[in-house]
């Protein structure tokens, strides 16, 4: 057998591009790269697992985003990349396999800030400052996208890296100018920028908790806060527990759930299912990648698992992973939901569903005795999830049904005028005629059966 030449089998540079920016949104994108500042941040503070129990102090540690039709830009203070991480990490289409693992990272695949600039724009500049010794040394790169594609350029994978001045703090500064029309045409509404701020505030919850400030054009983030409702009948749970990731490593798995809000009394669907604030959320290394969820992804709908129904609003859970390996972590590529093929997470879905379970036959057994289970609630007071007591389980009240006496409906038809007359006769013109119907049952029942 004669060797007649080889099949080219590489991957052509736009192909790659279209491929990574296709189906992530520009939302998610910004997040990528501030994931990125926040590693910075929590791996100055030497690396450790993000729950709700930690003695952390990130209040000196800053990223400015600034997104509008003309630009953008994110910068922090987080520490900087040093050159070695951008000539063998930071600039790698995916991880190296012989990378080392951030410890804690949120960083799974190694493509977040490739994909962010080139879904942003066409003309982007990476500048970092990082700590050399006792002396702040910098870089640049600069990446013309169009010119990166071009055909000339076809074979040269690699950005060149130039000195630069240093900043005044180690940190990171992406600009990217030339926006594509549709991050342009994004960046221009007013929605977007709040819905970004929604996010901001919700997905870092955690982390501007412990002090990290987000500054998005020109005005602070606050954090999400997330509380449930407590009393001596409401307790909320929260567990947590070492898993083995069947043996690859250690997650620190945390679990908080209970009532944020009582439920509706309305059983009309769509009034009921407007709060997109009630469900299970999956945290990651300390960034929500699970919002709310109502779904299967959830578990709802599920062996052993109802629907959700707009009926089990006011229920919040959180199941909290954290491990130095981002590897481990049920997330998927684009941070925005979780794997559910994890043992890890399946493992914790089995206590995800008995708190679920609690909630769900707590509100069925509230039907029957609503004014009470209203007093109840009425007397549960706001705690933070950070505050929350060790408790196993959810704890609820139990109501029994009470029995109604069976009964039936008389219907018939009148005459108005011998309605309106005899409503007159029984006190007052303006009385309903379901009224007239009761008060001439109950005089009639009087008159022939008399005291029941």
């Amino acid at each position: 057998m004669t060797l007649l030449g080889k099949a080219e089998a590489n991957p052509t540079k736009s192909f790659f591009v279209r491929m990574i920016t296709r189906d992530i949104a520009l939302e998610d994108c910004i997040l990528d790269l501030v994931d990125n500042s926040i590693d910075g941040a929590w791996s100055l503070e030497g690396g450790r697992p993000i729950g709700l129990n930690q003695a952390a102090d990130l209040s000196k540690y800053e990223i400015k985003i600034i997104a509008n039709e003309g630009c953008f830009s994110v910068s922090d203070n987080c520490g900087g990349m040093t050159l070695k991480d951008a000539e063998e990490y930071a600039f790698t289409f995916g991880r190296k396999e012989t990378s080392e693992r951030e410890d804690f990272s949120i960083g799974v695949y190694g493509i977040g800030m490739k994909r962010a600039v080139f879904k942003l724009g066409e003309n982007i500049e990476i500048t970092s400052t990082w700590a050399d010794g006792s002396a702040l040394s910098a870089f640049r790169v600069s990446i013309d996208v169009n010119q990166w594609l071009s055909p000339a350029k076809a074979k040269e994978w690699d950005f060149p890296i130039y000195s630069a001045d240093p900043g005044a703090d180690s940190g990171v500064n992406i600009q990217v100018n030339t926006l594509t029309p549709e991050t342009a045409a994004a960046f221009s509404s007013p929605l977007f920028e709040r819905n970004l701020r929604r996010i901001l505030a919700r997905d870092y919850t955690l982390h501007l908790h412990y002090g990290l400030r987000i500054i998005l054009n020109g005005k602070a983030v606050n954090g999400w806060q997330i509380e449930l409702r407590e009393s001596d009948a409401f307790q909320s749970m929260r567990d947590a527990y070492p898993d083995d990731a069947d043996g690859r490593g250690e997650v620190r798995v945390e679990i908080v759930a209970g009532m944020a809000a009582p439920p509706p009394d309305t059983n009309d669907v769509e009034e009921a299912e407007g709060d997109e604030r009630y469900g299970w959320y999956a945290i990651c290394n300390g960034r929500v990648v699970m919002a709310g969820d109502k779904t299967a992804a959830a578990g709802w709908g599920t062996e052993g698992w109802p629907q959700w129904h707009g009926q089990y609003n006011g229920f919040i859970g959180l199941v909290v992973f954290s491990s130095v390996n981002a590897a481990l972590l049920p997330l998927t590529t684009t941070k925005r939901s979780v794997d559910v093929s994890s043992g890890v997470y399946r493992r914790a879905q089995a206590k995800m569903r008995e708190a679920s379970k609690r909630w769900t036959s707590y509100t069925n057994q509230r039907k029957q005795a609503q004014e009470e289970a209203k007093i109840a609630e009425a007397a549960t007071r706001p705690l933070s999830i950070y505050a929350i007591p060790a408790r196993a389980a959810v704890a609820l009240p139990t109501y029994k049904a009470v029995p109604k006496e069976p009964s039936g409906t008389i219907n018939y038809t009148l005459p108005k005028k011998r309605i309106q007359a005899l409503a007159s006769a029984l006190g007052s013109i303006n009385m309903s005629y379901r009224e007239v119907g009761l008060k001439s049952f109950e005089h009639t029942y009087d008159d022939f059966v008399g005291d029941d």
